[in-house]
């Protein structure tokens, strides 16, 4: 049964309403505001007491506040359900745990554990069935089922990644990223201390995990995120420990990954961690956010996915930035900086690869995530 939670609460003004999965702003008049949810760590000092509730104007850019979802602990990571409907959180705590929240009113359907430690990312696998997770602190990864109502379900597996033996300078392994590949039937997770990233085949029936490749990374490299090109045949992965980038191949029919050479994330020469990457839909360019050169980095993609060619960085305009996205049209793109408290936003030109500031940065406690919706 999912373990008790207190209700969450929204301050002041709720947010825009959420809306369905995919869908885009019509043709014709600026559309109106659209919601915005911000992650934090409400243990760390002057972190947040939930997750943020704002909103943002997709022509402009601005974010406005609306109040908090309180009720979930340490909610750093944030993911919505394919249907739009449904929220999930991880409580990256030593006790780690899942958390679902129903958007239509904000209330709770319940929290599963996680099945380790310190989970720290989470996604939904593209059929809306199960959710996927990965505890930081244990080097595990998850399935849960997704029910029709976007509650979880009791875990279908928990895989802990025993070997190979934990790279320079880390004390174990330790799960950064669970997603799914572009084919729909492998998942892949990034470890950072055993330089491994784990591709498994998932039984979309019963929700089990079977292990079929891994992808070494160069001692050392700390792999933190990896971000598939629309293509489905390359993907960019973030070395967070000795500040590097690599372009991988992908086999979509067998779920194998093969790793390329280290690549600069444009970082000026002090103590950088990049954190990750995002691509336009056009498949045309790629971002990548450092924390210490505090910067996002700019990327040209080239030969069909196969190339990136590092075309220079922009200020991030705070420091330590955590996580980036895109709004769902591609417009925009924020940046949750952890250190500051802020949440940056840019206008993203997917034809020129280039990116504009949209103001100034809206004040979040400990912003570690950001989803607009």
């Amino acid at each position: 049964m999912p373990s008790p939670a207190a209700p969450p609460t929204a301050t002041d003004r709720p947010a825009a309403p959420v809306p369905a999965a995919g869908r885009r702003p019509a043709a014709g008049p600026p559309p109106g505001p659209r919601p915005l949810f911000i992650g934090t760590y409400t243990s760390a000092e002057g972190g947040g007491t939930g997750i943020g509730l704002a909103s943002y104007d997709p022509v402009s850019g601005r974010i406005t506040g609306s109040g908090t979802l309180t009720g979930v602990p340490d909610p750093s990571y944030l993911a919505v359900h394919p249907d739009g409907r449904t929220l999930y959180a991880v409580d990256e705590r030593q006790d780690g745990g899942l958390t679902a929240v129903r958007l239509a009113d904000r209330r709770p359907l319940g929290t599963r554990d996680s099945g380790g430690a310190g989970p720290c990312h989470l996604s939904v696998h593209p059929s809306g069935r199960w959710l996927l997770s990965a505890d930081y602190g244990s080097g595990s990864v998850a399935v849960h089922p997704v029910d029709a109502s976007g509650a979880l379900g009791e875990r279908t597996d928990l895989v802990t990644h025993s070997s190979p033996a934990p790279g320079p300078g880390q004390q174990g392994p330790h799960a950064h990223q669970f997603v799914t590949g572009p084919d729909g039937g492998h998942v892949l997770a990034v470890d950072l201390g055993t330089d491994t990233v784990y591709s498994y085949r998932l039984d979309q029936t019963k929700g089990t995990l079977t292990e079929v490749a891994r992808a070494h990374a160069r001692p050392g490299a700390g792999p933190r995120h990896l971000t598939f090109h629309p293509g489905g045949r390359y993907a960019y992965l973030a070395n967070e420990v000795d500040d590097t980038v690599a372009v991988c191949a992908y086999d979509p029919r067998t779920g194998r990954l093969t790793i390329g050479e280290p690549q600069s994330t444009g970082s000026s020469g002090g103590t950088n961690y990049p954190a990750q990457f995002l691509v336009t839909a056009n498949g045309r360019y790629a971002f990548l956010a450092n924390r210490g050169d505090d910067s996002l980095a700019r990327y040209a993609v080239e030969d069909g996915g196969a190339r990136l060619r590092l075309l220079g960085t922009v200020p991030v305009g705070g420091d330590f930035p955590r996580q980036i996205a895109f709004s769902p049209d591609g417009g925009l793109l924020f940046a949750a900086n952890q250190r500051s408290g802020t949440v940056t936003v840019f206008h993203v030109d997917a034809d020129r690869g280039e990116l504009l500031r949209a103001g100034e940065p809206f004040a979040s406690p400990v912003a570690v995530c950001a989803l607009p919706l």
